[in-house]
C-alpha cells in the first residue's frame, strides 16, 4: 500500500485542501497586520513586546512554507514529493511549533518577573535580554527539530495520507524515549511553567490593586491590566487548546495500534491543530484597542477614506509615552513615578 496515498473521500480531500487554504489565507494577512504595525511603532515599542512580534514570525513561517504544500496535496488526493517532502513538511512544522510554545512560555515569564518589580521605574528586562531570549527559543526548537534526522525520534506520513509529522506509530520501542523526552519538555512543563506565571500576575494585580494606597488609581488604568492579561491568557490557552487534541491522537497511536484510528479521526485534530496560526491576529483585533484602531486606519488609507478619527482616550499604546520629567516639582514627580509604575504594569503586555 502507497503510505502516501490519500485514505479519505476524494470529496473530503477538497474540503480539507480549501479549509487549510482559508487558514493559510487568513493566517498571513493576520499576522502580517501584526508585523506592520510593530514596525509602525517600532520606536515606541517595549522590550517584551519583541516577544509578541517573534510569536507572530512563527505563525507566519508556518503558513508560509507548510500550508501551501498541504493544500496541493490535498486537492492531488496524494502527499506530493514522497520522502523528501515529508521529512521537510514534518520537520518544519515540529520546529515552528516547538519555537511557538517556547515563546509563549518565555513570554509568560517574562510577564511574571515585569509583574514583581512593579515599583521600579527602570527596565528589568532591557532588549539584548529579549533578542537573546528570542535567540534561544529558534535554536531550542532548530534543535528539537534536528532530533529525527540524525535518529533520534523519525518523521513520517500521518495516517490519512495528506500531511506528515512525527512518525509516532513507528516509535513504540525504539523512539519511545523521544517520545516521553518530547511530550514532557515541550508541551507539559511550559504548560504549567505557562499557567503557573499567569496565575502569579493576577493574583499579584489583584492584590495591588486591593490595597488602600491604591484605591484612587484611574479605572481606565484597570481595565487595561485586565483585558492585557486576558489577551495574554488567551493566546496561551488557543495554542496549548489547539495542539492538545492533536497530542492525545498521537499518544493514542504510541500505546494502541494507530491502525484502530480511522483517518477521519486522525484528520480532525491535525486540521484543528493547525488552525492555531490563525488565533492570535483575531485574539489582538478583539481585545486590543490600539491595534484594532491602527487596523481600522489602515483599511481606511487603502480605500482612500479620510473620514476616520484616532480617539483620544487612553489606550495600548499612549500609556506607553509617560517619561520621568526632572524639572517638575517632587510633587509632581511623585505622579509621574505612579505613572511609570502603571507603565510597567502594562508592558506585561
Amino acid at each position: 500500500m502507497d503510505t502516501y496515498s490519500s485514505t479519505l473521500s476524494p470529496a473530503l480531500d477538497i474540503g480539507t485542501g480549501c479549509y487549510l487554504l482559508v487558514v493559510a489565507v487568513l493566517s498571513i494577512l493576520g499576522n502580517l497586520l501584526i508585523l506592520i504595525m510593530a514596525f509602525k511603532r517600532s520606536s515606541k515599542m517595549k522590550p517584551p513586546e519583541l516577544l509578541s512580534v517573534n510569536l507572530a514570525v512563527t505563525d507566519l513561517g508556518a503558513a508560509v512554507t507548510m500550508y501551501p504544500l498541504a493544500v496541493a496535496s490535498a486537492w492531488s488526493h496524494r502527499w506530493l514529493g514522497g520522502d523528501v517532502t515529508c521529512i521537510y513538511y514534518g520537520l518544519v512544522g515540529f520546529f515552528f511549533g516547538v519555537a511557538s510554545i517556547m515563546n509563549l512560555t518565555v513570554l509568560a515569564i517574562v510577564r511574571f518577573i515585569v509583574s514583581l518589580n512593579l515599583q521600579s521605574p527602570e527596565e528589568k528586562i532591557g532588549w539584548k535580554k529579549v533578542k537573546m531570549l528570542c535567540i534561544w527559543t529558534w535554536l531550542y526548537a532548530l534543535i528539537w527539530a534536528l532530533f529525527p534526522i540524525v535518529g533520534w525520534g523519525r518523521y513520517g506520513p500521518e495516517p490519512f495520507g495528506l500531511s506528515c509529522s512525527l512518525a509516532w506509530g513507528q516509535m513504540k520501542h525504539e523512539g519511545f524515549s523521544f517520545v516521553i523526552s518530547m511530550f514532557s519538555f515541550n508541551l507539559v512543563v511550559p504548560s504549567v511553567v505557562i499557567f503557573c506565571c499567569y496565575f502569579g500576575i493576577a493574583f499579584k494585580l489583584y492584590f495591588t490593586y486591593r490595597k488602600p494606597e491604591n484605591s484612587n488609581r484611574v479605572p481606565n488604568i484597570i481595565k487595561l491590566h485586565r483585558r492585557l492579561l486576558i489577551i495574554a491568557v488567551l493566546i496561551s490557552a488557543g495554542f496549548i487548546g489547539c495542539w492538545a487534541p492533536y497530542g492525545l491522537v498521537s499518544l493514542w497511536s504510541i500505546v494502541c495500534d494507530s491502525s484502530t484510528i480511522p483517518p477521519e479521526v486522525s484528520l480532525l485534530p491535525c486540521m484543528f491543530a493547525k488552525s492555531s496560526t490563525v488565533y492570535n491576529p483575531m485574539i489582538y483585533y478583539i481585545f486590543s484597542q490600539s491595534f484594532k484602531r491602527e487596523v481600522k486606519q489602515m483599511r481606511a488609507m487603502c480605500l482612500g477614506s479620510s473620514s476616520y478619527h484616532v480617539s483620544n482616550s487612553i489606550n495600548d499604546n499612549t500609556i506607553y509615552m509617560v517619561k520621568i520629567k526632572n524639572s517638575k516639582p517632587k510633587i509632581a514627580a511623585r505622579s509621574t513615578l505612579q505613572d511609570i509604575t502603571e507603565t510597567k504594569t502594562v508592558t506585561l503586555s
